[in-house]
């Protein structure tokens, strides 16, 4: 018979052992992709699934996107002039943050782009309209043709904006890079979270904050954040929790404020993006209790007015693979876009005409673009 002595030590020991297999589980998802984990949202598909099963029937067109627009004289979204070319090099990266939709991190080394299709990324470019170059990732810095085609691109007198998560640059081969990038007028676009350490922790990991810090001084000092058009450093803002991002000009003249005056730091614009629901914080809201909630929100704030303004009208976003996607977020789900007769496009065949006539891909996802403010990889829609 077991006394109650012994049952309390049992509980005890329970408890401990559920407690230490909870922490173990959270570091797991805090330090490995969902596709390391053989996490069911890996697959695109599933998180499709996971999103269209919300019951959103008691909402506006029932949460669905392609009938909201469609009762704004919209029967498809139609691409405008193609001003964007985006090219996300590859997955691999040195963080594995929360709310990252790409599913990035350092155990994603298969999926980096190769030299055969960088060369037909620029082929391509020089059949477009595209003044701008956007490169993105994963760190894209960590790709081993990263420099090339940053070279190639200011060749060509593209505008070139590296999409860079701050502590990459800290890292031995690449402390470089801040002068580096200056040299060749190269905007760099930062995500930070917050400009207070704690909410910027609780989202990237503990001391990314301290890390973001000093890569922004080094920024500073390689002539960045100081007004030169030249020499852009431009901050993103995610909000942390499951809300929208707030009003994007008051929000830049508090970071300034902040930064400034905590740490020395300049920037010279902050742009706030809403947090697309897929991936690793599809994942975050499910385990939160916050999917239902957070779709509701987006679906309430529909905004109309975004519509003209949409990155996936002005954008061609170019997977590591050579597939072609109309959005950076319709890349992470798998939907490529296509020509009229129904061919995916991929850049290794890129037919520029055809590629004007098609229509822009859309799924329940899009809200996160069109609540309240818009969102797009350029920051809010309207002011």
């Amino acid at each position: 018979m077991v006394n109650s002595t012994q049952l309390g030590s049992m509980v005890a020991n329970n408890t401990d052992t559920a407690n230490t297999e909870t922490a173990e589980k959270n570091e797991k998802k805090r330090v490995l992709s969902l596709l390391r984990r053989r996490s069911p949202l890996a697959d695109p598909r599933q998180q499709m699934a996971h999103l269209n099963a919300v019951d959103l029937d008691g909402l506006p067109q029932a949460g669905n996107f392609e009938k909201t627009i469609a009762s704004m004289g919209h029967p498809a979204l139609k691409p405008a002039q193609l001003d964007i070319f985006q090219i996300n090099i590859g997955k691999l990266c040195n963080m594995t943050c929360r709310h990252c939709h790409v599913d990035s991190g350092p155990d994603r080394t298969q999926e980096n782009m190769n030299r055969v299709t960088l060369e037909a990324c620029l082929q391509a470019l020089d059949q477009t309209t595209a003044t701008t170059v956007d490169i993105t990732g994963g760190a894209p810095e960590m790709n081993p043709h990263f420099r090339y085609l940053v070279d190639e691109c200011v060749k060509r007198g593209k505008q070139v904006i590296d999409r860079c998560n701050l502590t990459v640059l800290l890292l031995p081969g690449l402390t470089d890079l801040p002068q580096w990038l200056a040299d060749r007028g190269v905007e760099v676009v930062c995500s930070l979270p917050h400009y207070r350490q704690r909410n910027t922790d609780a989202q990237r990991g503990d001391g990314t904050y301290e890390k973001s810090i000093a890569a922004l001084h080094r920024l500073n000092d390689a002539g960045y954040g100081q007004g030169d058009p030249q020499r852009r450093l431009t901050l993103v803002s995610n909000p942390v929790g499951a809300f929208l991002a707030g009003n994007q000009g008051k929000a830049e003249q508090e970071w300034k404020q902040g930064l400034q005056r905590n740490h020395g730091v300049r920037f010279d614009r902050l742009i706030a993006l809403n947090n697309m629901p897929i991936s690793r914080y599809l994942e975050w809201l499910e385990d939160s209790g916050n999917l239902q909630r957070y779709l509701e929100i987006l679906v309430n704030a529909f905004n109309p007015a975004t519509l003209d303004g949409l990155m996936c009208r002005n954008t061609l976003s170019i997977g590591w693979d050579g597939r072609i996607f109309d959005c950076d977020f319709n890349q992470m789900l798998d939907l490529e876009a296509r020509y009229p007769d129904g061919r995916p496009l991929n850049i290794h065949d890129f037919q520029p005409e055809a590629f004007v006539q098609r229509d822009i891909v859309t799924g329940r996802h899009c809200y996160g673009c069109t609540a309240g403010a818009g969102s797009s990889c350029g920051g809010a829609i309207e002011s």
